[in-house]
């Protein structure tokens, strides 16, 4: 049973993933790859579709994300590109919403499918902090999450918490309170690309890092990594 889920489930994973790139490459003209007005075009004709049907997007943006984190694809790519979308405020609540109920999805089909396995694989590895979350699992959960997941691929990060039957409800508040400073900074990042290509008469990768639409995100960010050390090194590190 367990073999024929993961099956199904990879095949999927790489019908959408087909899909996604067929789409995006039958829109995008190589031969005009180093053309950055090619980009203007494309910023401008993105914010026109975005803007005459925000709402309709926005719903299949929280579809596309959903399943794309069922299917333990890349958080990073997901909030650039809602960023880069809907802005930083819009896209920071968006890519919130749909990444924590892609998780929260993930979470239930592992537990429910995959436990054994996910307990045999990682169980001895984590078990070390079986008691911290039996003690309080929403508030060391929510620390895991604004660490950054103890550096974890994210895909594994939302499998982790099968091994410590973590409720529902304390699964879905943590990660969403815990994932907020992560995704406020990737989104301004990607708006900030958006804005740099709105503005900009050609590209120039020092003129992009220097504005302040990007080094502000970026500082901070490294600002989070210093923060996440600490927090991994009190709750998590003996």
């Amino acid at each position: 049973m367990n073999k024929n889920i993961k099956f199904i489930l990879g095949t999927i994973y790489l019908i959408i993933l087909t899909a996604f790139l067929y789409f995006l490459f039958s829109k995008f003209d190589i031969t005009r790859i180093s053309d950055f007005s090619y980009y203007k075009n494309i910023q401008i004709n993105l914010e026109k579709i975005i803007g005459e049907n925000l709402i309709v997007n926005l719903i299949l943006f929280f579809a596309f994300s959903t399943v794309w984190v069922v299917l333990l694809g890349f958080g990073s790519p997901i909030l650039i590109l809602s960023g880069i979308l809907f802005g930083k405020w819009i896209g920071t609540i968006i890519s919130l919403i749909s990444i924590t109920t892609g998780a929260l999805c993930l979470y239930i089909i592992a537990s429910y499918f995959f436990s054994d396995l996910i307990n045999k694989i990682l169980k001895n590895k984590f078990s070390k902090y079986l008691e911290r979350f039996k003690k309080n699992e929403f508030y060391y959960f929510f620390a895991f999450r604004l660490s950054g997941g103890l550096g974890i691929p994210f895909g594994l990060q939302n499998l982790l918490p099968v091994i410590f039957k973590i409720d529902n409800k304390n699964y879905f508040l943590a990660s969403l309170l815990g994932f907020i400073p992560h995704f406020f900074i990737w989104n301004s990042i990607g708006a900030g690309i958006n804005k740099f290509i709105k503005e900009a008469d050609e590209f120039n990768f020092i003129s992009l890092i220097l504005n302040k639409e990007i080094y502000i995100p970026l500082t901070l960010f490294m600002i989070l990594i210093i923060l996440s050390l600490i927090v991994k090194k009190k709750f998590f590190n003996d």
